[in-house]
């Protein structure tokens, strides 16, 4: 019972309040879109793909152990990628203005599980420059890996391209402004249920109700006179005979 009364009052306070809630909905999708639209900068990404595997010809077979030991070598070319030895030659080749400790965090490498492929993630606010960074840690890796492990088993699948069109990934406006909506709604609430709470004020009779913990017997209403002006109110003449003249008052 004591629920069903909390959710009853908690409805009739989101019901009196609820142009409070609204302006808070609104500030905060306004806040959203304003951030979204006009002072997040835009993060464009581009990638390209690399192939762990040995070449054979055509009478060779795959073996398992070998390509369990290619799979399990993305994880040191994964570190190997974002090191300073790989991000200079990027640099040099590019000639960007950007640190290496700026390259590395730009760069991401993904890969799935059990799989030869990896990728080389870049994330920038040019897509031009996501995919030539891209692209060039790719070449990079792939001309320099041999020299550093001794090894000659890389390849590079697919190139990073740029679209005709290319979309952000960051921000979301959508996103962000359904975030806002939700937390302009939880504050809306809040602040309802916060100044419903303070307002110890008396304005019902469940109030009072609810304060002395006696049922209410009776009410006075409240009662308006309306007093007419001197002006409009018609004047009264009482006459009477005395010694056989009129008076007035």
């Amino acid at each position: 019972m004591e629920e069903t009364i909390s959710i009853a009052e908690l409805l009739q306070t989101v019901k009196k309040r609820l142009w409070l809630i609204i302006l808070c909905v609104f500030v905060a999708v306004s806040i959203s879109a304003v951030l979204s639209f006009y002072v997040f900068t835009p993060v464009y990404q581009a990638s390209s793909q690399i192939l762990v595997n040995q070449a054979k010809n055509g009478h060779e077979l795959y073996n398992f152990n070998e390509v369990q030991t290619n799979v399990q070598l993305i994880g040191t070319y994964s570190v190997i990628i974002k090191s300073p030895t790989i991000l200079e030659s990027v640099k040099k080749q590019l000639h960007l203005p950007d640190s290496v400790n700026t390259l590395n965090n730009k760069i991401s490498v993904e890969s799935d599980k059990e799989s030869q492929v990896f990728s080389v993630v870049v994330e920038d606010t040019d897509p031009r420059k996501a995919a030539d960074i891209a692209n060039a840690t790719a070449i990079s890796f792939k001309q320099k890996i041999p020299h550093i492990m001794n090894v000659d088993n890389v390849s590079i699948l697919s190139k990073a391209d740029m679209p005709p069109h290319p979309s952000p990934i960051k921000p979301k406006p959508t996103l962000n402004l359904t975030v806002g909506l939700i937390v302009g709604l939880i504050v809306g609430i809040g602040l309802a249920v916060l100044l419903e709470y303070l307002d110890n004020t008396v304005k019902r009779e469940q109030d009072i109700e609810k304060l002395l913990g006696i049922p209410v017997i009776g009410s006075v209403t409240m009662i308006r006179q309306v007093q007419e002006s001197a002006a409009s109110t018609p004047k009264v003449h009482n006459q009477y005979s005395a010694g056989g003249k009129s008076v007035g008052s």
